[in-house]
């Protein structure tokens, strides 16, 4: 028989430029990064944004029992809990930060894998942000697409981003889904490139 016990967990998270920054990035990394890393690739954003990447709960050696570690959200062994868990520690992270601040803009972006804790959080009626960016993925499945569409038909500063050579996507796949969430009401952004973020483009978006 299973069972579930709740317990104490210590969750991390690395930051990037001034805490009292007015414009607020949370960027949630993809399957096997570390947030240490992940965060390096914001660098070049302006001195108005203040950017915070929350890790993964599960850390893992990439490569045998030892080595690189890497994180991820969640895998399919106890889904639903790790959803819970995950949305708990967003939301936490979250009240601490505006607790400790006030800003005028909040971006959640959510790469890869990534972006399905990040729309879980986003849509699910307790989030402090106002954009919304999926870089790389598709929303998860527990997400209804249509009544997204029904509840966001206003939503006109969501955006989807990917490459044009990123190896999880076929030329068909980004058709498909740049149609999916050009009907969500989402900008849709392409570049050249691959699985990755491209600071270009992010800076577009931001009108950094």
């Amino acid at each position: 028989m299973e069972h579930h016990i709740t317990v104490p967990k210590t969750a991390r998270y690395f930051s990037k430029g001034n805490p009292t920054a007015k414009k607020l990035l949370v960027v949630l990394h993809g399957y096997g990064q570390l947030a240490r890393y992940f965060i390096h690739k914001f660098n070049e954003l302006s001195d108005d944004w203040y950017v915070v990447a929350p890790e993964g709960l599960h850390r893992f050696y990439q490569n045998g029992h030892s080595g690189r570690v890497g994180a991820s959200w969640m895998t399919k062994e106890d889904r639903e809990m790790d959803i819970q868990d995950n949305l708990e520690w967003l939301h936490q992270l979250s009240k601490q930060l505006f607790a400790e601040n006030s800003y005028e803009e909040t971006v959640m972006l959510g790469f890869s894998q990534g972006a399905a804790t990040a729309a879980r959080y986003f849509y699910g009626g307790q989030s402090y942000y106002n954009r919304f960016i999926v870089w790389a993925s598709v929303l998860p499945p527990d997400l209804d697409a249509e009544e997204l569409f029904a509840k966001h038909q206003e939503a006109t500063n969501n955006t989807f981003v990917v490459g044009t050579n990123d190896e999880f996507f076929s030329a068909e796949q980004q058709a498909e889904y740049c149609a999916f969430y050009k009907n969500l009401g989402f900008d849709v952004k392409q570049f050249e490139g691959k699985h990755d973020i491209d600071i270009p483009t992010l800076k577009e978006i931001l009108h950094d």
